[in-house]
């Protein structure tokens, strides 16, 4: 049996996105022309860094921070988005726990999105074993969405920080092949904002040994999710409403 097109994610839902990564470039390969998409249309996209990426060069650790958070800054000028928040956890030796539930969950309650765009927590992925930072990460939003909305989880930050609990309405996650669930066409200047967004790591880039340039494979990876959804280009996703009723 031929598999059904898939559809576009209710993107006309969404007035705040916040996308959760450990690293500076993560958002990079591929995701952020999406982000273009949803930036031109309107949409306020926030990105919460959990790192500064200081173990990703050769350089000494604080060179390679300060290096990869202006480029970090500058990827984010290409697709639009504003707000950005890079928080100090040691690059590369990320642990699952409170410590991260509790950044995420505040930064949560501080933008308040509708969706929020996590990383997966799975070992394996598409290209082999997935890096141990995106698994922490990824399984720490997941929680942490709960964890926002709930007044008696890190009450502190109610009492004595002013926030509110939040409930966002969509957890998303990149997707590549059969998970996959909506896909978002980002064919045009969408495609080449992320494009642009990638190139604007060049340093880093240039220290990580015959990496293709990125006008070579985003675009091909783009065409394969375009095939999927029946566009031209587009970025997957894993889409869960967190409002529908449960599925049994």
């Amino acid at each position: 049996m031929a598999r059904m097109t898939l559809p576009a994610l209710p993107e006309e839902s969404f007035q705040r996105v916040l996308c959760v990564v450990a690293h500076p470039d993560d958002m990079e390969y591929g995701t952020s022309a999406a982000v273009a998409r949803w930036t031109a249309n309107g949409i306020e996209v926030g990105y919460l860094l959990l790192t500064r990426g200081e173990a990703g060069m050769p350089n000494p650790p604080e060179e390679t921070a300060r290096l990869r958070t202006a480029e970090q800054k500058a990827a984010c000028a290409v697709v639009g988005v504003e707000h950005l928040t890079i928080l100090e956890h040691p690059d590369g030796v990320l642990v699952y726990g409170l410590d991260l539930r509790r950044d995420i969950c505040r930064e949560i309650r501080r933008f308040k999105p509708d969706a929020i765009l996590g990383t997966s927590f799975e070992v394996e992925a598409p290209w082999g074993f997935d890096q141990a930072d995106h698994r922490a990460v990824g399984l720490a939003t997941l929680d942490a969405l709960r964890d926002a909305g709930n007044r008696w989880v890190f009450p502190e930050q109610i009492d004595d920080e002013g926030l509110e609990p939040h409930s966002p309405r969509w957890y998303l996650v990149t997707a590549l092949g059969p998970r996959a669930t909506h896909g978002v066409d980002v064919t045009g200047e969408p495609l080449q904002r992320g494009v642009a967004s990638l190139e604007a790591h060049a340093a880093y880039l240039a220290a990580l040994p015959d990496h293709p340039a990125p006008a070579d494979f985003i675009p091909q990876f783009a065409a394969m999710g375009g095939q999927a959804m029946g566009v031209e280009h587009a970025v997957l996703f894993r889409a869960h409403d967190l409002q529908a009723p449960p599925e049994f």
